[in-house]
């Protein structure tokens, strides 16, 4: 990997690299863990089939190794960056190597308005890109693997949420994070970095403080659904730079909310993955 790939990563863009994410099978059953950095490498990402890769951890069969898998220290690994390429996240080219567990918030106030962040220019998939709310990955730890309720995917959001965004902690609790729908997809962000995950799609609807970390937002705004659409219109026409998951989950998805988001019940598919 070139040392000039390298440098846009900041210091905590490249410590957050080394967080261990959860590696799944496309039915988002457990299968071990990884590191955030491996994860998202497009070699992890097309070369052999998860169970066919030598996991940093395999499946453990109890809370107390669990922990002891946690707290090990990781072994330091070479740093690599990203460039841009315009391609779409979708699950048609579903390949066979890594997939790890993440997720998307979106975020409405009260006025039916969505946040929408400008991701750093540090990031090291899409940096400078409008996107979602937020958007991460739950850890392989045992409060985040918790599958009932999505209650560990959840957890995550509300770590990220008042990480990246900035939302104290008394404005927001897990009973406001909603899991909606969980979608596969995989994409490429560059020759180096891509995605390739099963999302779970969160959505809270309230009134918060916000005041995002420089180092992981460039820029934030809230938007009415008619505004999202001219954005989207604006990075069709190549004026504009959206991530994929943007596009792809109010293509599909938020087009389709925005109009019930005080009562969102009827469109909870929390057993169906698409994109499959």
């Amino acid at each position: 990997m070139s040392q000039e790939s390298m440098t846009h990563l900041d210091e905590l863009q490249t410590q957050r690299l080394e967080e261990m994410c959860i590696v799944i099978d496309k039915q988002d059953r457990v299968i071990g863990a990884e590191t955030k950095r491996n994860c998202h490498l497009n070699e992890s990402i097309e070369k052999g089939k998860p169970q066919e890769r030598r996991l940093r951890h395999g499946p453990l069969s109890s809370d107390k190794a669990l922990k002891e898998v946690f707290e090990e220290t990781l072994e330091d690994q070479p740093v690599c960056s990203v460039l841009q390429l315009p391609l779409q996240c979708r699950g048609e080219d579903s390949g066979s190597g890594l997939i790890h567990r993440g997720f998307s918030v979106v975020l409405f106030n009260t006025d039916d308005q969505l946040l929408i962040q400008q991701r750093s220019d540090a990031k090291y998939t899409f940096p400078g890109h409008f996107s979602d709310s937020c958007s991460s990955h739950p850890l392989y730890s045992p409060a985040e693997l918790e599958g009932k309720d999505a209650l560990g995917v959840r957890r995550a959001a509300l770590r990220r949420l008042q990480a990246e965004l900035g939302i104290p902690p008394e404005q927001i609790s897990i009973k406001d994070i909603i899991f909606m729908v969980r979608i596969y997809h995989k994409c490429q962000s560059d020759a180096l970095w891509g995605d390739h995950e099963v999302g779970y799609l969160l959505l809270v609807r309230k009134n918060l403080t916000v005041n995002p970390d420089p180092r992981e937002v460039k820029d934030y705004r809230y938007v009415s659904r008619e505004e999202l659409a001219e954005l989207l219109d604006r990075a069709a026409r190549g004026q504009e730079k959206v991530t994929p998951w943007l596009r792809n989950n109010a293509e599909d998805f938020l087009f389709k909310w925005w109009a019930h988001l005080s009562d969102v019940s009827a469109f909870v598919e929390a057993d169906k993955i698409y994109g499959q």
